[in-house]
């Protein structure tokens, strides 16, 4: 056998990139009507999703009722702005809530709305820690309500045609994930999300751990070990370096970020099968085209859409089949907290400086 010192691959024929339904899913029949408590920055692309997409958002709410009035100018000038979420949760018309808080006060929020019968589409990450998301998941089965997580990720068009790859059996059993991140978050400067001191992994990483754990189709992760360090001169308190090693029973998912990256950001998204292997490299959040590398030859998928607002749209959509089809979405809130956990698991072990099992 000759030595391939160099490492250079074959040369490979090229060839049409297989068609997924990577798109945000929608119910057949009429949506239905929406309520929005919490109507902070974010949530100018929940509504700008919701809209495109002929949803009817009726009612809003947030502490400041300033907000809640100008997002209901700027986006649905028919609906009417709740005085507290007391009054939007009487509405017998609203059956969905979109609960868009900062996680403090998320957990008390969804168990009134699950109280008062409500559908609920939760901001990430779902609960602070699993004890309060397995008593919020178990409160909302007994009441026959659904809570979905907004895990947006999942429908941004690149990691949703990747998802559907990994699924169709294209690559075959995956063996290995990697990501690597490098952009500028420096703008939490002065906001709240600077009084999260694992920004990286609770905040922001989980979209890429919850999509790393769904290449692995269901697989429990057995161990994750993490790191996080401070970047020269960064100028906010929570550490912008982060990295993660997740071992799953047959593979690993390694994760690195750099949110105090000022030039040339990328994301870098790789998954290893044994029949083949999937590349996504583009801007953050931002990737329009998936490599296809199997023994067939090489394609290139070229991807229509964006994570704002498909991944809103996604989320929410999600849901709303689910209440249609009296089914279980695919971001429940009982499956979010195996990503919950493993992030929970990634600070835990950032913080010892060992790997910490699941």
């Amino acid at each position: 056998m000759s030595k391939n010192y160099d490492l250079k691959a074959a040369a490979a024929a090229e060839i049409l990139a297989p068609v997924f339904p990577y798109g945000p899913p929608s119910p057949q029949g009429p949506a239905p009507k929406i309520g929005l408590i919490g109507c902070g920055g974010i949530t100018e692309h929940h509504l700008k999703a919701y809209l495109a997409a002929g949803w009817d958002v009726a009612a809003m709410y947030d502490a400041n009722p300033e907000a809640a009035e100008k997002r209901r100018r700027e986006f649905y000038p028919q609906a009417r702005v709740c005085s507290s979420v007391a009054e939007m949760l009487e509405d017998g018309e609203i059956k969905v809530v979109d609960i868009a808080t900062h996680p403090k006060v998320r957990a008390e929020l969804i168990e009134q709305a699950v109280a008062a019968g409500k559908h609920i589409l939760s901001q990430k990450p779902f609960a602070a820690d699993l004890a309060t998301g397995e008593r919020l998941v178990s409160l909302a089965r007994e009441a026959g309500v659904k809570i979905a997580v907004n895990q947006n990720g999942r429908w941004a068009p690149y990691f949703s045609y990747l998802r559907h790859a990994v699924r169709s059996g294209l690559i075959g059993e995956v063996g290995s994930v990697h990501m690597v991140l490098n952009w500028d978050h420096t703008w939490t400067a002065g906001t709240p999300f600077e009084d999260i001191h694992h920004l990286m992994l609770y905040d922001f990483g989980i979209h890429w751990i919850d999509a790393a754990r769904s290449f692995f189709q269901g697989a429990d992760a057995s161990s994750v070990s993490a790191t996080l360090a401070r970047f020269p001169g960064q100028p906010i308190q929570p550490p912008l370096l982060a990295s993660a090693a997740i071992t799953f029973p047959n593979g690993m998912a390694t994760l690195a970020f750099n949110g105090c990256s000022r030039f040339g950001a990328r994301e870098t998204c790789t998954i290893i099968g044994t029949k083949g292997t999937l590349h996504a490299v583009g801007d953050i959040c931002g990737i329009s085209a998936v490599g296809i590398h199997t023994a067939a030859g090489v394609a290139t998928a070229q991807l229509d859409g964006s994570w704002f607002p498909d991944g809103f749209r996604g989320c929410m959509g999600e849901l709303l089949c689910a209440i249609e089809e009296n089914g279980e979405p695919e971001n429940s809130a009982a499956d979010n907290l195996k990503s919950l956990a493993l992030v929970l698991a990634a600070m835990k072990s950032a913080d010892e400086g060992v790997p910490v099992g699941l």
